[in-house]
C-alpha cells in the first residue's frame, strides 16, 4: 500500500512533559559526571547543538550563512554553541541575542565564551532583523514558558516569523507551552524542530503541529537506563505504529459467519439529521461488523436502506421500541443526529440502561451534559468521543480552557465518568480513568467538516464488536480513522474532503 510519508512516523513512543525531561536532564547530566568527571551539562548541551546543527546541514546543505536568536537560558546556550560550530564550519554568522545573558547559567555561559572565541559576535536585537540569508536559529525560549510572550520576545519573534528565511527552532519553537501545545500569546513558526532527550507533548497536539514543522528528535545518546527511571507521560500511536507492533484484528477463519463478527446497533438520526446514523452504519460495516441494525426516526429508513441495504433499519417512536431491539446488540453507538428533542433523551434513556458496550457521541454527550444526566460509567465498558466543544459541557468550563490543557481535559473526563474518553482535535488524545493517555499524530485539517465523528463512532463500535477492548478499539479506531483520512487527502487534497470520502480507505487499512 502507497501510504503518504508521515514526517512523524519516524518519532519515539514516547512523549513526556516539560518536567519529566528535566528530571530525564538531571538524571543524565548526573550520570556523565560520575562517569567521566565532564561537566554533564555542558556535554548534554553540546551534543544538542551538535545533532541541530546536522540537520541544519542535511536540510539546507548549499547555505553559507545563518542568523542566531538567543536567550539568556540554556536554550540560548545551545544556540551559542551551534553558532561557533557554524563558524568552524565555515559559515557567516549573524547573532542576535535578548534579555540579560549576564545572569546566565554557568553551562550556558561556557557555551557564550565558546561562541566568542569562535569569532562570533553578538549583537542585542534592536526591533529590525537584519539578514539576507535563509536559515534562522531559533533558541530564544525553552521549556520553562509559563506566561504569555512579550515586550523584545514577541518583537523577535514576530521578525522571525516576517522573514522569508526558514526557521529551524531549538527543542521548541519559542512561545509554544511544552505540556500543552498552546500558544502563549505569539510563537515561533518553525520549519524545523529539533527537540532533544524526550519529545515534548504539547509539540504534537492543539496548535504544536502548525508551529513546529518538521520534527526531528535527538536522545543526544542518553543511557537508555535512565528512561526507565522517568516513565513516559504519554504514548505517541499512529496507524503505521500500531501495524508494526502488530496491535490490529487478527486474520478471519475460513470457517466463520457473521456472528461472530458482532451486531453493532446504532441509534440516532432525529429529523434532519439521518445522514449522520447513515455514516456511523456504513462506517461500522466497512470496519468488519457482521450485522448493523439501525435505530432512527421513520422518515430516514428509506434513504438508509437505498444507501446501504445491508443494514436492518428500524422506525422508532420511543424508548420502549428501543429496548427489545437493544438487548440483540453486541455493541451499542448512540448519539449521530440524535438531537436534543424528547424523543432523543427517551431513546438515550434506554441506551444509558442498557448492558452491551457502548460508544457515545454528539447529542449523546450533550444530553449526557445536561443537569440530572451526568452518571458513571463505572460497571460498563464505555467509550466517549467528544470534540473540545462537548468536552467543555461536560467539564462545566470552556473550550479555551479545554484546548488550554487538552491532556489534564482528557483525563478528567476519563475520571469523572469512568469511560475511555477520545478528545478529538489536532493530536487526538486517548485517555483511561487510571490515567493513562494516548496521542494520534495522524490526520490533516480537511477532516474539519461535517459527518467525521460520525464515521469514527461507526469505526470505533465496529472494533468493539469483532472483540476488541475499549482501549484497543479506541486507539485502533482513531488511528485508522486518521488515517484514511490521510490516505483521502493524499489523492485529492484536504480542502473538499468529505466524511464519506473516507469508506473506501477504511476497508482498505481494515485488510
Amino acid at each position: 500500500m502507497n501510504r503518504p510519508y508521515s514526517a512523524k512516523d519516524h518519532l519515539p513512543g514516547e512523549l513526556y512533559s516539560a518536567a519529566q525531561v528535566r528530571e530525564l536532564d538531571a538524571l543524565a547530566i548526573a550520570q556523565i559526571h560520575q562517569e567521566s568527571g565532564d561537566d554533564g551539562g555542558f556535554e548534554l548541551m553540546s551534543r544538542a547543538a551538535e545533532a541541530a546543527f546536522a540537520c541544519m546541514l542535511e536540510r539546507w546543505p548549499e547555505e553559507g550563512s545563518v542568523c542566531v536568536f538567543a536567550g539568556p537560558g540554556n536554550n540560548g546556550g545551545d544556540a551559542y554553541v551551534l553558532a561557533a560550530l557554524a563558524c568552524h564550519h565555515g559559515l557567516d554568522v549573524v547573532f542576535y541575542t535578548l534579555g540579560d545573558h549576564s545572569q546566565m547559567s554557568a553551562t550556558a555561559s561556557k557555551a557564550r565564551e565558546m561562541a566568542l572565541e569562535a569569532g562570533v559576535e553578538p549583537q542585542a536585537f534592536r526591533d529590525e532583523l537584519v539578514y539576507e540569508g535563509s536559515v534562522i536559529i531559533d533558541g530564544l525560549l525553552g521549556t520553562g514558558l509559563n506566561k504569555a510572550v512579550e515586550g523584545e520576545y514577541a518583537q523577535a519573534i514576530a521578525a522571525m516569523n516576517a522573514h522569508l528565511a526558514d526557521v529551524l527552532s531549538l527543542d521548541l519553537p519559542s512561545g509554544l507551552n511544552a505540556d500543552s501545545g498552546q500558544i502563549m500569546g505569539s510563537a515561533v513558526e518553525a520549519s524545523l524542530t529539533v527537540t532533544f532527550i524526550g519529545v515534548k507533548q504539547g509539540l504534537l497536539t492543539s496548535d504544536g503541529p502548525d508551529v513546529s514543522g518538521e520534527v526531528a528528535f535527538a536522545s543526544l545518546a542518553i543511557d537508555p537506563l535512565i528512561y526507565h527511571q522517568e516513565p513516559a507521560n504519554c504514548e505517541r500511536i499512529s496507524w503505521d505504529r500500531l501495524e508494526r507492533l502488530g496491535q490490529r484484528l487478527s486474520a478471519r477463519r475460513g470457517n466463520s459467519h457473521k456472528g461472530e463478527f458482532g451486531h453493532v446497533m446504532v441509534v440516532g438520526g432525529d429529523h434532519g439529521m439521518g445522514g449522520a446514523v447513515a455514516m456511523a452504519v456504513e462506517a461500522a460495516g466497512r470496519c468488519g461488523s457482521g450485522l448493523i441494525r439501525c435505530a432512527t426516526r421513520s422518515e430516514h429508513v428509506t434513504p438508509i436502506l437505498v444507501r446501504r441495504p445491508e443494514a436492518m433499519v428500524r422506525a422508532v417512536e420511543s424508548g420502549l421500541e428501543l429496548q427489545p431491539l437493544l438487548e440483540k446488540s453486541t455493541v451499542i453507538a448512540c448519539g449521530p443526529g440524535l438531537g436534543q428533542s424528547s424523543w432523543s433523551e427517551l431513546l438515550l434513556q434506554q441506551v444509558l440502561h442498557a448492558e452491551s458496550p457502548m460508544v457515545l457521541d454528539a447529542d449523546g454527550l450533550n444530553l449526557l451534559a445536561s443537569p440530572g444526566w451526568k452518571r458513571s460509567f463505572a460497571e460498563r465498558d464505555v467509550i466517549i468521543t467528544p470534540h473540545p466543544g462537548e468536552a467543555a459541557r461536560l467539564l462545566g468550563t470552556s473550550i479555551e480552557q479545554v484546548q488550554a490543557d487538552r491532556f489534564t481535559a482528557a483525563r478528567q473526563l476519563a475520571q469523572d465518568y469512568d469511560a475511555i474518553v477520545v478528545l478529538k482535535g489536532q493530536g487526538t488524545l486517548i485517555a483511561t480513568p487510571e490515567g493513562k493517555v494516548a496521542l494520534c499524530t495522524d490526520g490533516n485539517p480537511g477532516m474539519a467538516c461535517g459527518g467525521m465523528g460520525d464515521v469514527l463512532t461507526g469505526v470505533i463500535a465496529a472494533l468493539l464488536a469483532q472483540g476488541m477492548s475499549t482501549w484497543q478499539a479506541a486507539r485502533y479506531g482513531v488511528c485508522i480513522h486518521s488515517g484514511a483520512a490521510d490516505l483521502a487527502a493524499a489523492a485529492n487534497g484536504q480542502r473538499g474532503l468529505l466524511a464519506t470520502d473516507l469508506m473506501p480507505y477504511l476497508r482498505e487499512l481494515m485488510n
